[in-house]
């Protein structure tokens, strides 16, 4: 656009509605949005459909995102499990090393430090490769590594405030056994309000892995929004954070229906909810 003259400039801007009132641009926004029409790419890919390119990386964020969870879940509420049924011991002070190393530093610096070691320690590649399976090790460990802590945490801390309980005590000194206490009482009751921030993160696993992608070239929204931004393709970057913001409030949603499903003291109704 600094290339064009004043009046080539008035043209454009006139072709995009910038220069329609603000209430037009946005009905005609709404009646665009309606029919699946966000716009088409200005420099990124010049006269694209925004849809066709959000369709063509979108798949690549999905895979990577539910991925990075299911390897978070498998690890992270074990994890948060061990560390309240050994509260105190060498098992919960790591994990609490690990949650307090990964909340207090900065997340570029571990995902540098994966990248620039983990990958000469272990021979593995930096780069993606769609076709080359090894070298998505390091993008999932990455992406993975914050909602591990996240669900260790959080795991942790509800089950040790179920333990707190009066019915704990009461079924301790009934001589119920400690781990039937543990797996069928208190777990159980400790995964109710986890299964509020389940939905959400892993939307927002999904939506968040804007750095990653970039590091390691992977071919998905992240690394597209990063790419129209230096290119200043504003359709492009309205799309993207119109789709992860839409993600993230749908992630919200299921949470809360989540939580409504696993525990039946709880119903959602026209008063906002009673708990």
């Amino acid at each position: 656009a600094d290339k064009m003259s004043p009046a080539q400039q008035e043209v454009y801007l006139t072709n995009l509605g910038l220069r329609d009132p603000l209430l037009v641009q946005l009905g005609n926004f709404y009646k665009n949005l309606l029919q699946w029409d966000l716009g088409k790419s200005v420099t990124y890919r010049t006269d694209v459909p925004v849809v066709t390119i959000i369709a063509d990386k979108i798949m690549y964020s999905l895979l990577f995102g539910l991925g990075a969870v299911a390897l978070s879940l498998l690890i992270g509420v074990p994890l948060g499990i061990l560390m309240a049924y050994r509260k105190g011991r060498w098992l919960d002070r790591l994990g609490t090393g690990y949650i307090v190393f990964i909340v207090a530093v900065p997340a570029a610096v571990y995902y540098l430090v994966i990248q620039m070691y983990i990958t000469e320690l272990f021979q593995l590649p930096m780069l993606f490769d769609a076709y080359r399976p090894i070298t998505w090790i390091l993008p999932l460990t990455s992406m993975a590594l914050a909602p591990t802590a996240s669900y260790a945490m959080w795991m942790r801390r509800y089950m040790v405030d179920e333990l707190n309980k009066d019915y704990i005590k009461l079924a301790r000194a009934k001589g119920v056994k400690e781990r039937t206490l543990m797996f069928q009482h208190v777990l159980r009751n400790a995964f109710i309000p986890m299964a509020q921030y389940l939905p959400a993160t892993i939307l927002f696993t999904i939506t968040g892995s804007i750095y990653i992608e970039s590091l390691y070239s992977i071919p998905g929204m992240g690394g597209l929004l990063v790419d129209a931004i230096q290119r200043q393709d504003n359709t492009i970057v309205q799309g993207l954070v119109l789709v992860f913001s839409s993600l993230g409030i749908i992630g919200l949603i299921l949470g809360d229906i989540a939580m409504a499903l696993v525990d039946p003291r709880i119903k959602l109704g026209k008063g906002g909810g009673v708990r």
